[in-house]
């Protein structure tokens, strides 16, 4: 059967048909940002429309949006980066199609697709995280995706692992979030500081030339062999395995997903993230495997493609 998924992020909506395997048959990217409720719904509909030209046997949709969700309303509760605040997202996007969709978070997505086809395929507990500007989560329990009471569950960038640390982003009102202290946006928080502490750094350099240090340039100084901008890298790894070491200990995974823009960032971010969890989760939580996601930017909307299919087969 061949269905469609569509990830819907801040920046960019990702379109594509698949029929069961995680190659796309057609797909699109268009921008995303700065678009009004209506504007997005109508964006999302015109190019579930155009995929639906493309590949006429396309039976249903899914769509991943970054927002916690009702899943059985199909209603977006609360979201950061687009205007969707409680939007029957789902009951439009079906007037505007008229094929069936399913609605769902963008990191359980993710993690559908990462069980399905990629890093987590063949397990039955696993976790993935998505860490670019802010951190998404998902959780794949007794081979499902587990969405919590009413579908809002699974945010796992909102583990605290500084109850002093920086305000976490946009609307969460805590502190010492993982989110706020291993993301993207926090890896270029860490490199302004270190650029500051050390001026004699490559990132010193850049911040007195007037640079912005963000995260890909953090990245490419590290890469570049910068003591400085390794350290900001292996400091949110700290904060991130602290984050690990909780959930390991929590869900016992056979597997824990990084994916998202910061997997740039490869076994800087990654190993330190996995010294932690070897180190303070508890025997046998200490032995669970931290790994980089397989699929890349194409596994929300491979995930969506997925739950539509499995949503219209459950019918």
């Amino acid at each position: 059967m061949e269905t469609i998924g569509a990830d819907l992020g801040g920046t960019k909506l990702a379109v594509g048909v698949v029929d069961g395997r995680p190659e796309a048959l057609w797909k699109e990217e268009v921008p995303s940002k700065g678009y009004s409720q209506e504007d997005v719904v109508d964006l999302l509909a015109q190019q579930i429309n155009k995929a639906r030209e493309a590949r006429p046997k396309a039976a249903a949709v899914g769509v991943g949006i970054p927002a916690t969700i009702d899943h059985e309303t199909g209603h977006a509760i609360s979201t950061v980066n687009l205007d969707l605040e409680d939007l029957p997202i789902r009951d439009m996007l079906r007037e505007r199609v008229g094929i069936p969709v399913a609605i769902d978070n963008d990191g359980n997505m993710a993690m559908l697709a990462e069980a399905l086809y990629g890093a987590a395929r063949g397990t039955r507990h696993a976790l993935l995280l998505t860490i670019g500007t802010g951190i998404g989560g998902g959780i794949w329990l007794n081979g499902e995706i587990y969405r919590g009471s009413t579908g809002a569950g699974a945010e796992l960038g909102h583990v605290v692992v500084d109850i002093d640390g920086h305000p976490c982003q946009k609307n969460c009102p805590n502190r010492g979030c993982v989110e706020a202290m291993a993301s993207g946006t926090a890896i270029g928080r860490h490199g302004r500081e270190a650029a500051e502490r050390e001026p004699d750094s490559a990132l010193g350099r850049l911040l007195a030339d007037g640079a912005e240090i963000d995260a890909k340039a953090v990245n490419e100084a590290a890469r570049a062999g910068d003591r400085a901008a390794k350290e900001a890298i292996e400091l949110a790894g700290h904060y991130l395995g602290q984050a690990l070491v909780s959930l390991s200990n929590i869900f016992q995974p056979e597997v824990i997903v990084l994916g998202g823009g910061a997997i740039a960032f490869g076994e800087l971010l990654i190993a330190p993230a996995q010294r932690e969890v070897e180190r303070f989760a508890l025997d046998p939580m200490n032995k669970t495997r931290v790994v980089a996601a397989e699929l890349g930017p194409a596994a929300g909307m491979i995930g969506a493609a997925a739950l539509g299919r499995m949503e219209m087969e459950n019918r």
